[in-house]
């Protein structure tokens, strides 16, 4: 796995290869999408959990772990699992979210009395 060698900084392109190669020569294969889909889900609760109790009203437990950026992680390989194994672009899907996100929304956020 050459990209490993340069992670400085990725593109989502350069992720997606970097899971398909892992699958295919380390992890055999890729789960089923509907197993991926609920291995999402679950890592998904996982980072509620630390976001709940980081950021909200309840408190850690005595054997919780708090890494963050290690659940982002995690809900990020999965996504990209299911985006491969179902041929969705990444990066022409970002593209795509970000110009209709700026397009709609581009006056109703600067707008909103409640963001001020």
């Amino acid at each position: 796995m050459d990209l490993l060698n340069n992670m400085d900084a990725i593109t989502l392109a350069q992720a997606q290869q970097m899971v398909d190669e892992w699958i295919k020569t380390i992890g055999v294969r890729y789960f089923s999408e509907l197993t991926n889909m609920a291995i999402l889900t679950e890592e998904v609760g996982e980072l509620a959990r630390i976001m709940a109790r980081t950021y909200g009203e309840q408190s850690f437990k005595s054997d919780d772990k708090n890494n963050l950026g290690e659940e982002m992680a995690d809900v990020l390989w999965v996504l990209i699992c299911l985006a491969n194994q179902t041929g969705v672009d990444l990066t022409t899907e970002f593209k795509k979210t970000m110009e209709k996100k700026t397009n709609r929304d581009k006056e109703r956020h600067q707008s909103n009395e409640k963001l001020k």
